[in-house]
C-alpha cells in the first residue's frame, strides 16, 4: 500500500466533517432563522431552493478545478490553493450569520472552493497506483468513501445540537475549523505524493478531435452532426433567454445540459470523418469518453433523489414526533437533521459488509457484481426508497401522528443504493477515463450531481405553476406526496434504461502503467 495514502485519506475525512457539518445544518438554519422575513408558506419552497442551488454550485465548478488541474496546475497545487478558497467560505458562513448577502457569498466561496477538490482527490487518490497494485485500489477507494461517511456521520450527529444549543456562529464555525485542518494534513504528505504532472497541450485531445469530427467534410456527404450540435447551441440560447421567468440557474444549467447532450450526439454521429486527422487511439478515447458520459447521463435521477434527503426529507420529519428514546439510561429525541446521520453509519456497515458477504454470494451463483450491475440496482433501489416515503406522507397527510423513526426504511434503502451507484461509481469514472482526462472525467462524474439537482429545482418550480397546482390538487395527493412519487417513477424508468444500455457497454482498463 503507498506509504502516502494515509495523509490523502486523512484529509478528506476532516474535509467531509467539514462540508456535511454545514450542509446538513444549512435547511434547519434557513428555516427557522435566515429566511424569517419570508412567509412562511412561501419559506420551505424557497429554502429548498437555496439548498439545491448551493449543490449545483458545489458540483458545477469542479469542471473549472478539473481544466485547470489537467492543463496548468497540476492535481495537488488545485486542491490545495482551492482549499484556502473553501477556509475563507466557512468563515463568512460563522461571521455573517444574520446577513444575507455574506451567508450567501460564504455559500458561493465554498462552492467554488470545492470546484478544486471533489473532482481531483479521488484522481489524486488513483494517481498513486500503477499496473504493479492496482489490486489495492479498489480496497482504497473503499476506505475512502468509508472515511467520508466517518466524518459525515459525527458531523450529521453533532451539528445540528451544535446549531439548537450555541448558535449558528459555532455550529458553521466549527466546520471551518476541520477544513483548515484538512487543508493543513494534505499539506503534511506533499513530498511523499505521486505527482502527475498536467498534460502538455495536446493536438489529440478530446476537444481537438470532437472539433475535427463536427467541422470535417466528406464528399458528397453533409454534416449532420454539426447540424444537430447547432440545434443544441440554439436550444441553449433559447434556454437563457428564459432566465427572467425560469431564473439563472435554471437557465444556465439547463443551457449546459443542452450543449453537451446535443454535442455529444453530433460528435458522435461524425467521429469518424476526425480518422486520419487525428490517431486512432485519440478518436477511440473519445468514443470512450462519449460513452461514459451516457452512463453519467442516467445517474443524473439518483442525485435527484439522494440530495432531497437534506431537504425534503428534513421538511417531512419536521412535522413527525421524535419519541423519547434511551440508549445506556441517556435519553434524548431526535432532530430532525439528525435523521442524515443514518446515512453515514449504514454506509460504514454496507460497504464491508457488501465487500465480505453480499459480493462473494452473487458470484457463487453466479451473477457477476459488475460496476454497471451495481449501479443500475442502487438506482432502483433509490427509487424504492421514495415509494416508501412517499406512503409515510400519505400517512401524515392523512392527519395521523407519525413518528420519525418510520424514516428509518426509506433511508436504509436509500443508502443501500448509494454505496451501489457512488462508492461504485468513483472507481469505474477513474478506471475508464483515458489518461489525460481523468481530471475532467472525474469533473463530469460530480456534474452528474449538478443535473440531478438541476431536476429538483425544475420540478419545484412547476408545481409551483397554477395549472400543475391545480392538476396535482386534482389527483387527491398533497403536493410534497405528489413530488416524492413522481421522482420515485422517474428513477424507476431511468434504471430499466440503464440495465438495457450496461449490457451493451464494454469495459476498458486505464490504469496508469507500471514506472
Amino acid at each position: 500500500m503507498p506509504r502516502q495514502i494515509p495523509y490523502i485519506i486523512a484529509n478528506e475525512g476532516c474535509e467531509r466533517f467539514s462540508f456535511y457539518g454545514m450542509r446538513n445544518i444549512l435547511t434547519p438554519f434557513l428555516l427557522s432563522t435566515l429566511l424569517l422575513f419570508i412567509p412562511i408558506g412561501d419559506r420551505t419552497t424557497e429554502a429548498k431552493h437555496v439548498f439545491h442551488t448551493f449543490v449545483i454550485g458545489v458540483y458545477f465548478f469542479p469542471l473549472l478545478g478539473g481544466w485547470i488541474a489537467d492543463r496548468f496546475w497540476g492535481k495537488y497545487k488545485t486542491v490545495f490553493w482551492f482549499s484556502l478558497i473553501y477556509v475563507a467560505g466557512h468563515a463568512c458562513l460563522a461571521i455573517f450569520e444574520n446577513n444575507l448577502n455574506g451567508f450567501y457569498l460564504g455559500l458561493a466561496l465554498i462552492a467554488f472552493g470545492s470546484g478544486g477538490i471533489k473532482p481531483l482527490v479521488v484522481a489524486f487518490v488513483g494517481d498513486q497506483f500503477d499496473q504493479t497494485n492496482k489490486n489495492r485500489a479498489k480496497v482504497v477507494f473503499d476506505a475512502f468513501y468509508w472515511i467520508i461517511n466517518f466524518g459525515s456521520f459525527f458531523a450529521s450527529l453533532l451539528m445540528p445540537v451544535f446549531l439548537r444549543d450555541y448558535g449558528p456562529a459555532v455550529a458553521f464555525g466549527i466546520p471551518g475549523i476541520l477544513m483548515a485542518i484538512a487543508t493543513g494534513v494534505f499539506w503534511l504528505g506533499r513530498k511523499k505524493y505521486v505527482h502527475v504532472p498536467p498534460a502538455a497541450p495536446n493536438p489529440d485531445s478530446f476537444s481537438s478531435v470532437a472539433r475535427t469530427a463536427l467541422l470535417a467534410r466528406a464528399p458528397g456527404q453533409s454534416r449532420p452532426g454539426l447540424m444537430v450540435a447547432g440545434a443544441g447551441a440554439v436550444a441553449a440560447v433559447i434556454s437563457l433567454c428564459m432566465t427572467p421567468s425560469w431564473g439563472f440557474v435554471i437557465a444556465a444549467c439547463t443551457a449546459l445540459v443542452l450543449l453537451l447532450a446535443f454535442g455529444g450526439i453530433g460528435v458522435s454521429m461524425q467521429l469518424e470523418r476526425a480518422r486520419g486527422a487525428h490517431t486512432d487511439a485519440a478518436v477511440e478515447g473519445v468514443r470512450s469518453v462519449l460513452r461514459i458520459l451516457i452512463v453519467f447521463a442516467m445517474i443524473t435521477p439518483f442525485w435527484s433523489l439522494f440530495d432531497q434527503k437534506a431537504s425534503t426529507w428534513i421538511v417531512q420529519a419536521n412535522s413527525m414526533h421524535s419519541p423519547l428514546l434511551s440508549i445506556f439510561g441517556w435519553e434524548f429525541t431526535l432532530l430532525p437533521a439528525q435523521m442524515q446521520a443514518v446515512n453515514p453509519i449504514l454506509v460504514m456497515l454496507l460497504i464491508p459488509f457488501n465487500n465480505i458477504a453480499l459480493f462473494p454470494l452473487m458470484r457463487a451463483v453466479g451473477v457477476t457484481p459488475t460496476p454497471l450491475r451495481r449501479m443500475g440496482l442502487g438506482i432502483a433501489l433509490s427509487a424504492s426508497s421514495w415509494v416508501v416515503i412517499g406512503m409515510i406522507q400519505l400517512w401524515m397527510d392523512g392527519g395521523d401522528q407519525v413518528s420519525i423513526l418510520w424514516q428509518l426504511l426509506p433511508y436504509a434503502l436509500l443508502t443501500l443504493g448509494e454505496v451501489l451507484v457512488s462508492a461504485t461509481g468513483l472507481e469505474f469514472a477513474y478506471s475508464q477515463a483515458p489518461a489525460p482526462m481523468k481530471g475532467i472525467i472525474l469533473s463530469f462524474w460530480y456534474l452528474a450531481v449538478t443535473v440531478g439537482n438541476l431536476w429538483v429545482l425544475i420540478v419545484n418550480a412547476g408545481v409551483k405553476n397554477d395549472v400543475v397546482g391545480g392538476w396535482i390538487a386534482g389527483s387527491g395527493l398533497s403536493s410534497i406526496a405528489f413530488q416524492m412519487f413522481f421522482f420515485a417513477a422517474f428513477a424507476a424508468v431511468v434504471a430499466a434504461l440503464f440495465a438495457l444500455y450496461a449490457i451493451r457497454y464494454k469495459m476498458v482498463d486505464n490504469y496508469r502503467k507500471t514506472a
